[in-house]
């Protein structure tokens, strides 16, 4: 089957995204988000930590995204050649992390930089949204929800986590959002009037 372009009409096309992958079971989720988004008529830039490596492959990602994937701050260590998290932070119309793991919620909120994509997310200048990913009792703890508080405080998007079953068997909040609908809500924001606008 041969894939239909994207609508000209539709919010996302023409937008650059980052994507950020952090290390949660959710990762695996990450590859049909990359391809709905670029479906979609996004540009996708994938950045991935180390942690998210041990759940989904570069390999993948940068398959779906046609971009190679970033996982840290060296592309040449020989030259010395590096990624610039300024220039990707100022590249980006929006900055989407799913999955948010705890550990990243926490360094976002934070502002700690132990990596690529907390450097970046340090440096954007466009609108962030963030989809947690992590078992109930994490999702639940008062040291989460005071990261998100805060990064919400900070005027990121945070979406919240629906109910269902999660990798430990537990049930209840923790799931990242499905990939449709992340999509979906990317599309409502840059279809709204204070999203039309690139707001970098």
């Amino acid at each position: 089957m041969v894939p239909q372009p994207p609508s000209p009409l539709s919010p996302l096309a023409g937008r650059r995204l980052l994507l950020g992958v952090s290390g949660s079971i959710a990762a695996y989720k990450s590859a049909a988000l990359t391809r709905l988004l670029v479906q979609a008529g996004a540009e996708v830039q994938v950045i991935l930590t180390e942690a998210a490596a041990a759940f989904v492959t570069p390999l993948t990602l940068g398959t779906l995204s046609k971009k190679p994937v970033l996982t840290g701050f060296l592309r040449d260590a020989a030259s010395g050649q590096w990624y610039n998290h300024v220039e990707l932070g100022l590249w980006a119309d929006a900055l989407l992390v799913a999955p948010a793991s705890a550990n990243t919620l926490g360094q976002l909120a934070n502002g700690l930089c132990p990596n690529l994509l907390s450097a970046v997310y340090l440096s954007a200048r466009c609108p962030v949204f963030l989809a947690p990913a992590m078992d109930l009792d994490m999702y639940a703890h008062p040291a989460v929800t005071q990261n998100l508080q805060r990064l919400r405080s900070f005027g990121n998007h945070v979406f919240d986590s629906p109910s269902g079953e999660l990798a430990s068997g537990l049930v209840g909040p923790g799931r990242m959002l499905e990939p449709e609908q992340i999509v979906a809500e990317l599309a409502t924001f840059f279809g709204s009037p204070s999203g039309a606008v690139r707001n970098c």
